[in-house]
């Protein structure tokens, strides 16, 4: 190569160093503002995005013709790889090299990055570098012997979601993990999310106080197996092997003994049976061979013996949930007043007289969108388009649900992915389950976090809770959330820990599917490159965790989880058996895997001696 061509890529890289500094010289009051070990890192990823705002293909491609680094591999030491590279063509064009002062070495970057994840996420495994975090189902604050089978299996990190559940329960599944980690001898980081500034659908119009209980039925339609049925008093849960519970007096049903019939007829007014089966302290265990639809008040009569009180009446039963059914072409309005949600009526000849209607939670939808903008529903399963947009109520269409028509159910997420709702400021429930998060967890997971503004909310408040020992994991999970990374870092930087999860379940829904495989790989190279720890959430081994075995595509999604920093399972009835097979799978990853370097160990399959003598 002539020369004038290492001069050429010589002066393109001290382009590129100089639009590095020059950022970071840009941003100076942000790098001072964050924490002091973060100093470093927040250089580092200002460096990148100097970095990433050229397109260096050429560059890479002429480099790695001579052999040189092409920067593949410079996010977690951008100047650093600059420097190197710039070393080595000035020996092969004969000019002085000119060392500059690095923001971070070659070997800090490891080390930086070791440190911040054990400061998130505890210390490192004994055989993997990638944590695992749990979703604990809400089981685990009645079944403690879950917990310390979660932590054998190699569960790092357990996540309870605000969500869902009260705080007794919540402070019930704190108070397990601490005792499974005594019993164990293994840590365990706690994280818990704050709902945040989710828009959801609001509450349905209650149905009729019953429950269906369905016995196992074969292709023939004859009942293979009894329904396991529940009777005590509605204070006293079920065992694990009952299908379903009837809240009966507890008087009524200590007098009923193994063997007793108790005949009752359902809302359809069918004859039915339950035959008393097992007997425990507080209630029994009765089967049932037919289909039944049991109310509030329906009369159970013991037959067959005397008894003084023959007769008692089904307890106060939960309200059936009547799902508004979507169909493609339908339409659904949206109301800002929290109006029960229902289903569309028709008159006689079968046309609408009213469309299905149902509230949602965040009043800034209705001043804050478009008409012509999407519109999803539970997790993409539904998409319409808005039609029509006033400040009380958005009318939707359709474009798109199942064959058979989708259901929507209350407290389901709504994705407005081309809408720039403006949600700044922390929620109510976020302010009052932060007061419950700071006591008892490691980690707040802020949820839907889209503006720096959130950050600095919450770190206000965690100011005045001083909660000092308080980590903070940011969820990436909306379009917003995104295209702002750059400053939510520098913003969560000035706090320590911190660290990002990658909310893939949102996230492709607000990005799109096509966009998610780039979206990811982009939040991952920010995240390394401010040696940030990264979480790869949402759907690892979920038919394996939900049913028992994964499906092939799954495997391949927790390998390529090994280059972040910690892979989250959801909760399911399999999933102490998908904590065994992630950690497996991570165990063989890292020894071929590290971030996107390669590492070359030997092959097991390319023995050519082995294949000649064959």
């Amino acid at each position: 190569m002539p020369q004038e061509e290492y001069q050429e890529l010589i002066k393109q890289l001290d382009q590129l160093h100089q639009d590095a500094v020059a950022l970071e010289q840009k941003f100076a009051p942000a790098v001072e503002a964050v924490h002091p070990k973060y100093k470093k890192s927040a250089k580092n990823l200002l460096h990148y995005l100097a970095l990433r705002q050229h397109d260096i293909r050429q560059l890479q491609e002429k480099l790695a013709q001579l052999g040189l680094s092409s920067l593949g591999r410079a996010e977690g030491h951008v100047l650093a790889s600059l420097q190197a590279v710039r070393e080595h063509l000035c020996r092969l064009a004969e000019c002085p090299p000119s060392p500059q002062q690095l923001a971070v070495s070659f070997f800090e970057n490891r080390e930086l990055l070791a440190a911040h994840n054990e400061a998130l996420l505890g210390p490192e495994p004994a055989k993997r570098s990638t944590r695992i975090m749990v979703t604990l189902p809400a089981e685990a604050a009645d079944q403690y012997e879950l917990l310390p089978r979660l932590l054998k299996a190699g569960m790092d990190c357990a996540r309870i979601n605000c969500a869902h559940g009260t705080e007794e329960e919540w402070l019930r599944m704190v108070q397990h993990i601490r005792k499974a980690e005594k019993e164990t001898g293994v840590r365990c980081k706690i994280g818990m999310d704050l709902l945040g500034p989710k828009l959801r659908t609001g509450p349905l119009k209650e149905g009729p106080k019953l429950t269906v209980i369905h016995p196992v039925q074969d292709s023939m339609g004859q009942t293979i197996e009894a329904s396991k049925v529940w009777l005590a008093s509605s204070a006293v849960p079920p065992p694990a092997d009952a299908d379903a519970w009837l809240p009966v007096d507890d008087a009524w049903q200590a007098q009923l003994q193994e063997g007793d019939r108790l005949y009752f007829r359902d809302t359809r007014n069918r004859k039915r049976s339950l035959t008393v089966t097992r007997r425990e302290a507080k209630g029994v265990l009765a089967h049932l061979l037919k289909t039944s639809y049991i109310k509030t008040g329906t009369e159970l009569r013991l037959k067959g013996r005397n008894s003084t009180n023959p007769s008692a009446r089904v307890g106060d039963l939960k309200a059936l949930e009547l799902p508004i059914i979507l169909r493609k072409d339908s339409f659904l309005v949206l109301t800002r007043e929290p109006i029960p949600g229902e289903p569309a009526t028709y008159d006689a000849q079968g046309h609408i007289t009213q469309p299905a209607h149902i509230s949602c939670t965040l009043p800034e939808a209705f001043t804050q969108t478009k008409a012509g903008q999407p519109i999803l529903f539970n997790d993409g399963k539904v998409e319409g388009v808005l039609e029509d947009v006033t400040p009380e109520r958005l009318l939707v269409k359709i474009t798109y649900a199942s064959d058979d028509g989708s259901k929507l159910r209350a407290d389901q997420g709504i994705n407005l992915p081309d809408s720039k709702i403006m949600l700044a400021d922390l929620t109510e429930k976020d302010r009052q389950d932060l007061k419950f998060v700071a006591k008892h967890a490691d980690i707040v997971n802020l949820s839907f976090v889209n503006h720096a503004n959130t950050i600095e909310a919450l770190l206000e408040e965690l100011r005045q809770l001083k909660a000092d020992h308080l980590g903070i994991m940011l969820k990436i999970e909306t379009k917003q959330g995104f295209r702002n990374l750059p400053l939510l870092l520098l913003t969560v930087m000035k706090r320590y820990p911190a660290g990002i999860m990658i909310a893939r379940g949102d996230l492709a829904i607000e990005c799109g599917w096509q966009r998610l495989a780039e979206v990811q790989e982009e939040i991952l190279w920010l995240c390394e490159a401010a040696h940030m720890p990264a979480v790869w959430a949402t759907q690892v081994l979920e038919t394996l965790a939900k049913k028992g075995r994964p499906s092939r595509a799954e495997i391949t999604d927790a390998a390529m989880a090994q280059r972040a920093d910690c892979v989250m399972l959801n909760k399911g009835p399999h999933v102490v058996q998908a904590i065994e097979m992630l950690h497996d799978i991570l165990v063989r990853m890292q020894e071929h895997q590290h971030k996107k370097t390669s590492m070359l160990r030997m092959l097991h399959i390319s023995d050519l001696t082995t294949s000649t003598q064959a």
